[in-house]
């Protein structure tokens, strides 16, 4: 498990030698629980419990709705209006799965942007952080397949617009096309395709949540600090950290109830207020709709496909300079894939010695713009592809390529870092410790 040392499970009755000497569980589970975890944790390390929630109510809704879905072209609308009818709490189920999917990539960004300001992607955490980001592209793609499923308007066009860039790809573009799609167009073959793999990539994604925890439990987890826990014998190690239980399952489950509650709101009074309204029109392929836009949470990487046009002169210098192999199609596609790429490679392309944000007066300011610039994608990816939209795109996608490849490595250069605390019982002690007099005050931590 951890290196960090600790007190390990030691099993005391008959059955439990018996278990322990056949199948480690319970040692696994009580090792889990009892990991010690650095004591300075904010509120920004509840993600995780949300996300394992998530992934839970996504597979278990997943299956229920399978039951009484039908993968056909000709019944696959219907089938869904059945669910929402028919099946005794059909439409609740529904919602839940729709909307749950909304909260997994709400906590999903929140994680991811949690680490990039802490540093969690740091030495030795690079692993982990490679695991992470393999879940949130299979997040995506379970995501976008299962947006196809109901068969409306915006799931028809919105796969006839995402399979069609891989054909933007030379040489192999048009067969792989066909490949995805199962024939020369969106039709029955792509829908089954597509509800094999939703219903698959799941469990995919279960399996590397656990690698993901296993990582990180080997490691050790990231704080506010950055500063690791000292590990030079159990004592030390016992200033910097808690057992995992009870003290921050509490914590999780409290803020994962607090969440809950705006949760079911939405469910129960607004469901489909994330929705889009062409998607309640059945599947057409000989109407377009006049806007088409993907779900919310693909939004900023829709933005950056777009903003690339032909006209854009870095597209112009790579079409030349490639024989016109790279036209502004494809261009927008490696531009998409790039962004989340860049995201992977974080630690590689950060070069500051200091892990935490909390102790970089520059980097702060630039994670700001990145903050801002992610939410202005989002909102121009749901814009039309039209002035001034189009030149606030190519701006806004500029920074945040800017942003990985060109400020983070010269922050570490050029930057000067604030003093770090010797170890994370002296930050602790700074915000919580005892004041003159033996009152406790209870000071809100830093960032």
């Amino acid at each position: 498990m951890s290196g960090i040392p600790h007190d390990h499970y030691e099993p005391k009755s008959g059955g439990e030698k018996w278990l322990a000497r056949r199948l480690p569980v319970v040692g696994l589970l009580y090792d889990t629980l009892m990991i010690p975890t650095p004591k300075n944790l904010n509120w920004m390390w509840i993600w995780g419990i949300v996300l394992t929630f998530c992934l839970a109510l996504q597979i278990i809704t997943g299956i229920v709705l399978v039951m009484h879905y039908t993968p056909h072209v000709d019944l696959a609308f219907s089938s869904v209006e059945h669910i929402m009818r028919n099946v005794n709490g059909g439409y609740m189920l529904r919602y839940l799965h729709a909307n749950g999917a909304s909260l997994f990539f709400v906590a999903v960004y929140a994680h991811i942007f949690r680490g990039l300001y802490y540093g969690s992607y740091k030495a030795p955490r690079e692993i982990t952080w490679i695991i992470g980001m393999l879940i949130y592209l299979l997040m995506m793609a379970t995501g976008f397949m299962g947006y196809v499923l109901p068969w409306g308007q915006m799931s028809f066009w919105g796969a006839t617009v995402i399979t069609g860039l891989f054909g933007a790809i030379p040489f192999v573009g048009e067969s792989l096309q066909t490949f995805l799609l199962g024939g020369p167009a969106v039709d029955n073959a792509t829908l089954n395709r597509f509800f094999s793999l939703h219903y698959l990539l799941p469990f995919v994604i279960a399996g590397l949540v656990i690698v993901h925890i296993w990582a990180f439990h080997t490691t050790g987890n990231n704080n506010p600090t950055g500063v690791e826990v000292r590990r030079g014998s159990k004592e030390e190690a016992q200033k910097d950290t808690l057992p995992f239980w009870p003290y921050f399952v509490i914590k999780d489950l409290f803020a994962l109830a607090v969440i809950l509650a705006v949760f079911f709101a939405i469910v129960g009074f607004m469901p489909n207020y994330l929705g889009h309204p062409d998607n309640y029109i059945e599947a057409n392929p000989l109407a377009t709709p006049a806007h088409i836009v993907p779900e919310w949470y693909f939004l900023p990487f829709y933005a950056i496909l777009r903003a690339f046009t032909s006209d854009v002169w870095v597209v112009m210098f790579a079409s030349w300079i490639t024989g016109g192999i790279i036209d502004a199609k494809f261009f927008g596609v490696l531009a998409m894939f790039g962004a989340i790429a860049v995201m992977a490679l974080v630690p590689w392309l950060d070069t500051s010695s200091v892990r935490s944000g909390r102790y970089r007066p520059m980097f702060k300011w630039w994670f700001a713009l990145l903050v801002i610039d992610f939410f202005a994608l989002m909102w121009l990816g749901a814009m039309p592809a039209e002035e001034p939209y189009a030149t606030f795109s190519l701006i806004a996608s500029a920074y945040w390529f800017a942003y990985f490849l060109v400020i983070l490595p010269l922050l570490g250069v050029i930057e000067k870092p604030l003093p770090q605390p010797a170890s994370i019982e002296e930050d602790f002690d700074a915000h919580y410790a005892p004041k003159a007099g033996g009152t406790k005050t209870i000071v809100k931590p830093a960032e």
